[in-house]
């Protein structure tokens, strides 16, 4: 397993090799060195923090920047002990599917006609090139947002801006308010940008339920000729 964040020099955090090299300068900023004090005297003061130190990178480490096709911006890890795994919207096997995760199956049962599957664990789409990505990739246990404006989304928007200036064709899927003001950090001229509301039970009859991102997503991967992603798959 991956070392913990907290417990290693910011220069020395492993991530897989295409994204520790365009992702280099970040972890030589300011902001990442303010970061890292936050979260040591957090865990010195004996509080819980999701997800475990070598999860908070998971999102990079399971899809490699070059295999990167499809971007899903989420806000801040789930909050509940066992949930969070680095990866938005996504719980480990055997996790109890949250509200939003439920809608989000649910969608994709009308968008494809598939079953809702049993696992939350959604590594599967992350293998294929689906980065999960939290604004904030941190949280305290039991208070959600409580790791926001603390640098996490310097990197994070640094780490979108990267992605729409050196790649090109990529699918950008934001659900709600929050995720749809990056679109300022996206070249719509060369990707594609696909929004709605959120698919949390507050929203999701607002527009996320009935927005087929999940067809429309594969039809611009397949157009381009790529492999559509396989969102029903449930072994990981």
């Amino acid at each position: 397993m991956k070392p913990d964040f907290m417990d290693v020099p910011t220069t020395s955090i492993q991530l897989e090799a295409g994204w520790k090299n365009a992702l280099a300068t970040e972890f030589d900023s300011l902001h990442m060195q303010d970061l890292k004090v936050f979260l040591v005297k957090e865990k010195k003061a004996g509080k819980l923090v999701y997800p475990p130190g070598p999860l908070i990178f998971n999102a990079f480490n399971s899809t490699p920047w070059d295999q990167v096709r499809v971007v899903i911006i989420g806000q801040d890890p789930y909050h509940g002990p066992g949930q969070a795994h680095g990866l938005s919207f996504s719980v480990p096997d055997g996790v109890p599917h949250p509200p939003s995760l439920r809608n989000i199956f649910k969608e994709i049962q009308s968008d494809l006609g598939s079953p809702i599957p049993t696992s939350g664990d959604l590594t599967h789409w992350a293998r294929q090139g689906v980065l999960l990505l939290n604004a904030t990739l941190t949280v305290e246990d039991g208070k959600a947002g409580s790791h926001q404006n603390k640098g996490w989304e310097i990197f994070t928007d640094s780490v979108i801006q990267r992605l729409s200036n050196e790649k090109s064709g990529l699918v950008f899927i934001l659900w709600g308010r929050f995720a749809r003001n990056k679109v300022q950090l996206i070249d719509s001229s060369k990707h594609h940008v696909l929004e709605s509301a959120h698919p949390s039970p507050l929203s999701a009859h607002s527009g996320f339920f009935g927005c087929r991102h999940f067809s429309q997503t594969n039809e611009l991967l397949v157009a381009q000729g790529g492999p559509p992603i396989n969102w029903v798959e449930t072994s990981n």
